[in-house]
């Protein structure tokens, strides 16, 4: 398996100590977790099936259209 060296300062380093260890990993498996989770972003399972799950009657569609915006400047 390819190896990457990290340099980073001594409090990102404690910082993502403590985070490993509260996940219960080695540093090496939490720096990959993280970088998995950045690379490939993936949504919850299930997440799909959400899609109008919600019922509530304050969900209205607006009376205004939103046709007309604030004036902005042109850059």
């Amino acid at each position: 398996m390819p190896q990457i060296s990290l340099y980073i300062d001594e409090q990102t380093l404690s910082k993502v100590e403590d985070a490993a260890k509260e996940e219960h990993l080695s540093i090496s498996g939490w720096v990959a977790r993280q970088l998995r989770a950045r690379l490939e972003p993936k949504y919850p399972v299930g997440f799909e099936h959400l899609f109008g799950s919600i019922s509530d009657p304050s969900f209205l569609s607006p009376v205004e259209p939103f046709g007309s915006d604030a004036h902005r400047e042109s850059l």
